[in-house]
């Protein structure tokens, strides 16, 4: 099996996805051992001369001016991590709980963070032994970082909290047990080591944005069946138009939408002879809105692959040439400020999407716009409803997405008595942006659902080579609708097929 060393350096999306999603074990690089612990050879000699260092021997954030004894350094570190384990609500995902850890330990593999090699190794056991903190969702203002997510895990270390473990939830302790580890007893600066960060919101969000990468691909099939179900025309992805206005994702969006619609017995049938020049938005736009998103995309990447292996924490510990010497340094790379933007940025771009989506579902189904299609996509309509109320469904969803895409990054609420008077909020951005993704999940699979259903109606007519694929995929899901029955099941079915990569080879 694949095993992912790590070092510090920045991982992909895929990198973060074969660990926290498909298990792949991991290593820390004999490098990233040496670079540990030059960092912590400096906090030890530091320490010895008595010099006061911010959250090793001080109060945190309004406390900073506290002095705190040698002989009470270590349960400042414990008392730390306890009293910001302050989370609620739904704890995270497995996925996202083991991204957190993956993260966490490839920041401090970089050796600015002051810790012993061993908290960093104990990190990469619990992911290779299936230990995962139970991280409630909620508590994280995106900085000093996501000071309560991260709380919760790093209790887990201590052998306190709450983990899963083989699914079954448990006491830290008696998880680490089973998996056959011992908790770690923190020394000086490690608490504050595994609290300043933005691994959780790089957490969820990472996991968003790829899975929304696959979407927007789904998005373009989606579009296209719906096109030859419209009796729509490939005109408007000519590659001449977009070379015209050469922004990189239109251009990939037009080729993926003219590789879709290639020999289309249903475009040959109305080649000829069709007065109509134009479609609507929806269709025609395509490359534009769905290329677009491709771009806010890519920057999304760039951002969360660049935090991936990024120093945030604080203060920061720099070595020297000579051994035990080096500075440490208070500043503010926990704040969240370039996760929290590239997050707002892509909910209102995946709302979009979105909402060319449901307007697509709503010229499948609307008889007064759907070139001849059955009202509501059902041959008995009147006795039948058909997809009426599914389109309803797609409306609602859309709806919450509109609401979530308002950005969570222009607020922000003072906290530790105006010492942190000046935060992200990018936490709450990567948990709409995830509550985003999910809902244009459901009404992408709602347009599959109706689209198929279109095709059905042109039969014997053949869509194009590739969407026929889909539509043989869809059919293996879900039957053709005669008269009505329950949509939710259908649906539920065809979003679970998003989801496990069934479309993924037509999707390339």
């Amino acid at each position: 099996m694949f095993s992912l060393i790590l070092d510090g350096s920045p991982l992909t999306l895929e990198e973060i996805r074969s660990v926290a999603a498909d298990g792949a074990a991991v290593d820390l690089a004999s490098a990233a051992r040496a670079r540990i612990q030059t960092g912590r050879a400096v906090v030890e000699s530091i320490l010895q001369t008595g010099r006061t260092i911010y959250g090793v021997n001080t109060g945190f954030g309004k406390l900073a001016e506290v002095s705190v004894p040698a002989e009470h350094l270590a349960q400042l570190q414990t008392n730390l991590v306890r009293s910001h384990a302050c989370g609620l609500g739904d704890p995270l995902s497995e996925v996202e709980s083991r991204a957190m850890l993956l993260l966490r330990a490839n920041v401090l593999a970089k050796g600015f963070s002051g810790v012993r090699t061993e908290l960093v190794e104990l990190l990469i056991a619990m992911l290779n032994c299936g230990v995962h903190p139970v991280i409630p969702s909620r508590g994280s203002v995106g900085a000093s970082g996501d000071l309560a997510p991260l709380a919760h895990l790093a209790l887990v270390v201590i052998g306190e909290g709450e983990a899963f473990h083989q699914g079954e939830r448990m006491p830290g302790a008696r998880a680490l047990a089973v998996a056959g580890l011992e908790p770690i007893q923190l020394a000086a600066k490690e608490g504050l080591a595994l609290l300043n960060g933005t691994q959780a919101m790089t957490a969820v969000g990472a996991t968003a944005a790829l899975y929304a990468e696959h979407l927007v691909r789904v998005a373009g099939m989606a579009g296209a069946m719906t096109l030859e179900a419209l009796k729509g025309t490939p005109v408007a992805f000519d590659e001449r138009i977009h070379a015209a206005r050469p922004h990189p994702g239109q251009i990939a969006a037009a080729r993926f939408l003219s590789d879709m619609l290639t020999e289309s017995e249903i475009r040959d049938s109305h080649r000829t002879g069709d007065p109509r020049v134009q479609d609507a938005y929806c269709l025609r736009c395509m490359p534009q809105v769905h290329g677009a998103v491709l771009g806010v995309l890519a920057h999304a990447r760039q951002v969360l692959e660049t935090e991936s292996g990024s120093a945030t924490d604080n203060p920061l510990v720099f070595g020297s040439e000579q051994p035990g010497e080096g500075d440490v340094l208070s500043g503010g790379n926990f704040h969240g400020a370039p996760l929290a933007y590239v997050f707002d940025y892509l909910a209102i771009a995946l709302t979009d999407l979105a909402s060319m989506s449901e307007r697509r579902i709503d010229r499948l189904v609307n008889p007064d716009i759907n070139e001849g299609l059955p009202a509501f996509l059902c041959a008995d309509a009147g006795l039948s409803s058909g997809y009426m109320i599914a389109h309803v469904t797609a409306a609602a969803l859309l709806n919450e997405c509109k609401v979530l895409a308002h950005p969570s990054s222009t607020d922000s609420v003072p906290t530790s008595g105006g010492k942190e008077d000046h935060v992200s909020m990018g936490m709450t951005g990567a948990l709409k942006l995830r509550r985003i993704v999910e809902n244009l999940e459901w009404i992408l699979a709602i347009e599959l659902l109706c689209a198929a259903q279109g095709l059905d109606f042109r039969l014997p007519l053949q869509p194009a080579r590739q969407l026929q694929k889909a539509h043989a995929i869809i059919r293996s899901r879900v039957p053709h609708l005669d008269a009505d029955r329950e949509p939710h099941p259908d649906i539920r079915a065809l979003a679970e097929a998003i989801r496990g990569g069934e479309f993924q080879a037509i999707c390339l």
